[in-house]
């Protein structure tokens, strides 16, 4: 049997370091499969950045009444941002721009600038964004400026990974959010280190992960004027009762979309609503409690 070989890149997208690595019998195969998969995230950072004013996502805020076609990527990144708006009673709502905005958090990590988007909106509500799938389109009921920060990440990482599908295993980290296929270099299942949210380069847990996805939203990993970047919609209140959320799911857009409601949730009920959703989690309290559900302890190493 011919050894595995191991290749992996790295680069910065999306403000932090993404690593992609994937495992074959035949190194050959990986260079390609790994520049398409970083291909993806400048894909979706294109299209879907609210700090580029020249971003697809920051032009549809521009257009309020209308029926806007848009990209298939662009449409997908909507559709889920507003079916776990929907199942989480509006605990995660796309339209959360302005307020982010206000918050302080409104400039390109790559170039520091700000691009203010002019959009005075009105509370969030996810319910005046419209899509029509038939022929794929978006219409903003009232002036709203979206946010995709909860959904772009994992997009990117669902479709960065299925560039290596074919291989013996692929593996995508963006900033600690992570999605795994088949297996790593020592030939079994990948273990994902879960980063302690007060303790820097301590692991608060550690999984073993065949398939799936695992993302974590915490209160250290983007700050403004000395905040959290989650927002309780309703209030436009920094959440102050989670540390750490850590869901494992089927793909990363729903990791990253489920750990982001259940953020905003708090720890009790965004424990339960992880557990109603079919996903496993860990929501970890500033005072360093921590809540699981059921299935969480099956996952670790």
């Amino acid at each position: 049997m011919r050894r595995l070989i191991a290749v992996q890149r790295s680069e910065v997208w999306m403000d932090t370091t993404v690593t992609v690595e994937a495992v074959t019998r035949d190194g050959s195969e990986c260079a390609d499969a790994i520049g398409r998969a970083f291909e993806w995230f400048a894909a979706v950072e294109r299209q879907c950045s609210r700090f580029d004013p020249s971003s697809e996502l920051r032009q549809l805020s521009l257009h309020c009444g209308e029926a806007i076609p848009v990209s298939p990527l662009l449409f997908e990144a909507l559709t889920v941002a507003l079916r776990v708006a929907q199942e989480s009673m509006g605990a995660f709502d796309p339209t959360v721009g302005a307020q982010m905005e206000a918050l302080g958090f409104d400039r390109n990590y790559r170039s520091g600038e700000s691009h203010p988007s002019g959009l005075r909106s009105a509370p969030p509500d996810w319910r005046a964004v419209v899509l029509r799938r038939r022929n794929r389109t978006v219409t903003l009921r009232r002036p709203v400026l979206l946010d995709l920060g909860g959904v772009a990440k994992g997009l990117a990482i669902d479709l960065a990974l299925m560039e290596l599908r074919g291989l013996a295993g692929g593996a995508v980290d963006a900033g600690g959010d992570i999605a795994v296929f088949g297996i790593n270099r020592e030939g079994g299942a990948w273990k994902i280190g879960v980063q302690h949210p007060r303790e820097e380069g301590a692991l608060a847990a550690c999984l073993e992960v065949a398939q799936g996805a695992v993302c974590t939203s915490g209160d250290y990993r983007r700050r403004a004027r000395g905040q959290s970047h989650h927002v309780r919609p309703v209030s436009g209140e920094a959440v102050d009762t989670v540390a750490s959320c850590t869901v494992y799911a089927p793909t990363a857009v729903v990791a990253d979309a489920l750990s982001t409601a259940a953020t905003v949730m708090g720890p009790e009920a965004g424990i339960r609503w992880l557990g109603d959703q079919g996903a496993e989690g860990l929501i970890i309290t500033p005072d360093l409690c921590r809540l699981t559900t059921e299935g969480w302890e099956g996952l670790q190493c």
